[in-house]
């Protein structure tokens, strides 16, 4: 179903080489103003309500080797404006359909004495700004290499912001709370260890960036339809609040590799007084080219478990041995070796995982350390390290296969790269129809570690279009992809919706590694799920890991009720009940909401949000009556107040909440939590206190 409206109207202004021109949002509130300084310089400048938001900002890109950069001597030679409109249905996702809506000004810049054309597009949408630079088929401009992309972002003052340090190869990071003028003081303590990273500069910062301003507005900048490009962060001159676009380097330090025709991403700007807007915006998603996938009919959402936090967090072993020193594959013969006995990935144990999955209604399994090569796959620069097909001796690909099917399970296969990209496209083709012959039809890549070719980032140009690839080639398997490690998501799941799932931030698996702080997963909505949803792995009963991992004094800092709440705060059409089996055996009736929630929705309604402190989010079940609200809260006790007039009129609804107990907390009292049954109707209205870390879960039922 699309329906749109398109109208143009072309204007030629050489003969007025400054003229200023206007774009409006739809609704007249946004305005931004494109001129050229008297140096042929070309800014914009953004204002929200009639206040500026963005102050007037430079544009261009710097060249390498080249005796004129794409900076400044230009003159508008021509411009175009459209208004466009369309409804289109995602093949899953928060809402049902989607609304795109903008103006657009494309501005075409001719630069003297090389008449190199340069197009500057605008679309401005009800919520927010998205511009681009594009390269046109020309003689001048053929081939060329950026050394930096020019463009800023001058801010009207030192807000707050909740940033993560820029980095090249993680995104792996608590967010700071801070002012823009203490960023610099604070960033080496807001730098943790990672298994790869380079920080850039002491003011460096990554894309989602949110911030508030004294006058209480919400500004968001980040980037969408990230392909053929380097990933970028945002460098702050704190001396002028203006934060400038710093790119990732590949191995010779250049920021990218372009042949025209081409175009860089866009470059977002999502402003609004109410910060439910912007968890509401889908300006990323539209600014996608639309769905290249002719039949979606086997990309289906996934509710899975998965033999992976018994390892994580130390309980088990990936690897099958630990008499072995080094592998080498085709030549370690592991059928000759004494097993380690923690190898959790074998058969009799994976079947014990069907078996759970299959009584308590999931959808699928993944399993972790199945493949020979754990043994030396970290920290060894090592290029041929996997092959993605060869078992280790305990696990029996084809019983797996056969026991899966016979109880209505899917198996969800691991690939991890160790940062190895060539050698995974050595061998995806062979990979992916091993997946294809043996039933698993979605595949959690990882890429874990410095990357190989040496010197590479995880987001310099080359290796954005090594992800861009592995899911496009997963799509000729009619596979779906949950890519971790890779590049944070710009909203391509629209163009290739068999991207089901990433990770590309600090997910569940770090509380295992010393804890996140309680607030995280109350910032994650606004920064990192901008992009697209998150793998995050939620669902953790057991807060004291060493109960069950004796080495391991880590602490999850999170009520039960939180984790309830994660699966509706934290959108994903993929969602992992995360913790072990026996776990949830101690506690079936909470286990009830994970079972019950959905993972495909109609509609979502942003109630309550603040970034930091607190989210509340109710979603409509897709095809469905059944309505789920999740609240999740920050560092202090807070009572939430909302109203249910989001339910059909003159129905009655059974409501089941699980919420923290009176006295939970999530470090000294994690587990307790109570359930309440009550009838609602449109009319309903709801107060409730959350604890710190804590939350509440509501599954809502039509009474018929």
């Amino acid at each position: 179903m699309k329906s749109f409206m398109l109208t143009i109207a072309v204007l030629l202004l050489v003969s007025n080489p400054f003229n200023a021109q206007e774009l409006k949002s739809p609704n007249g509130l946004l305005a931004m103003q494109f001129l050229l300084e008297s140096d042929g310089t070309p800014t914009y400048k953004l204002s929200y309500k009639n206040k500026v938001v963005i102050k007037q900002s430079r544009l261009g890109l710097e060249l390498k080797n080249d005796k004129k950069s794409l900076l400044n001597d230009f003159i508008v030679s021509n411009t175009e404006t459209v208004t466009f409109d369309e409804t289109w249905q995602p093949v899953w996702g928060e809402v049902k359909t989607i609304r795109n809506y903008y103006n657009e000004l494309a501005v075409t810049l001719t630069q003297n004495e090389t008449d190199r054309i340069v197009v500057i597009r605008f679309r401005m949408f009800n919520e927010g700004l998205g511009f681009r630079y594009e390269f046109p088929t020309q003689k001048n401009l053929v081939y060329f290499v950026i050394k930096e992309e020019k463009t800023q972002f001058a801010m009207t003052g030192n807000h707050t912001a909740f940033w993560i340090p820029g980095d090249y190869d993680s995104q792996e990071y608590d967010y700071t709370k801070s002012k823009l003028s203490e960023i610099s003081g604070e960033f080496d303590e807001a730098v943790t260890d990672n298994a790869s990273q380079e920080q850039f500069s002491k003011t460096g910062v990554q894309t989602a960036l949110m911030m508030k301003t004294s006058e209480g507005l919400y500004i968001n900048l980040h980037e969408a339809a990230l392909i053929n490009y380097a990933c970028m962060h945002l460098n702050l001159d704190d001396e002028n609040m203006v934060f400038e676009s710093w790119l990732t380097p590949d191995a010779n330090g250049d920021k990218g590799y372009i042949q025209a025709p081409s175009n860089s991403p866009w470059r977002t700007i999502i402003v609004s007084d109410d910060a439910r807007e912007i968890l509401a915006s889908k300006m990323t998603l539209n600014l996608n080219d639309p769905c290249t996938i002719e039949d979606t009919s086997w990309i289906k959402p996934i509710k899975y478990i998965g033999v992976w936090w018994e390892m994580i967090t130390g309980k088990s072993s990936w690897a099958y041995t630990d008499e072995l020193p080094a592998v080498k594959l085709g030549i370690t013969d592991f059928s000759k070796v004494v097993p380690n006995g923690k190898h959790a990935a074998n058969t009799t144990h994976v079947k014990e995982y069907i078996d759970f999955a299959s009584k308590h209604g999931f959808d699928a399994v993944l399993v972790e350390g199945w493949n020979e090569g754990w043994e030396d796959w970290f920290g060894k620069s090592k290029d041929y390290v996997f092959d993605f097909v060869t078992p280790y001796p305990d696990f029996d690909v084809e019983a797996i296969h056969t026991y899966a099917q016979s109880k209505g399970v899917k198996m969800i296969m691991h690939h991890e790269t160790s940062g190895s990209v060539r050698n995974y496209e050595r061998h995806m083709d062979k990979a992916y129809q091993f997946m294809n012959d043996h039933g698993y039809d979605a595949v959690k890549s990882g890429y874990v570690g410095n990357i190989l070719p040496r010197g590479e980032h995880h987001y310099s140009q080359w290796i954005v279009n090594h992800y861009q690839y592995a899911v496009e080639k997963a799509a000729d398997y009619k596979i779906m992809v949950n890519a971790h490690e890779a590049i944070r998501p710009t909203g391509i799941s629209r163009t290739y919706p068999n991207l089901i799932g990433n990770e590309s931030a600090r997910g569940t698996e770090f509380q295992a590694f010393g804890g996140s702080k309680p607030n995280h997963v109350t910032v994650l909505p606004f920064t990192r799920l901008i992009g697209g949803p998150m793998d995050y792995t939620p669902g953790i009963f057991e807060m004291d890991i060493s109960n069950f991992s004796p080495n391991n004094n880590s602490h999850v800092n999170s009520t039960i009720a939180n984790q309830l709440a994660l699966y509706v705060t934290m959108y994903s059409p993929l969602q992992m009940a995360a913790d072990l089996p026996e776990h949830y055996e101690q506690f079936m009736d909470a286990f009830q909401f994970i079972k019950d929630v959905a993972i495909d929705w109609d509609n979502s309604i942003y109630l309550e949000a603040e970034p930091g402190d607190y989210l509340t989010v109710a979603r409509k079940e897709k095809g469905a009556s059944n309505w789920f609200v999740g609240n999740v809260n920050g560092n202090e006790t807070r009572t939430s107040k909302i109203t249910f007039d989001f339910l059909e009129k003159g129905k009655t609804y059974m409501a089941t909440m699980y919420a923290d107990a009176k006295d939970a907390h999530y470090k000294t009292n994690p587990q307790a939590y109570i359930i309440k049954t009550k009838k609602v109707t449109s009319k309903s209205k709801l107060s409730q206190i959350s604890v710190p870390g804590g939350g509440f879960a509501i599954s809502i039922v039509e009474i018929k």
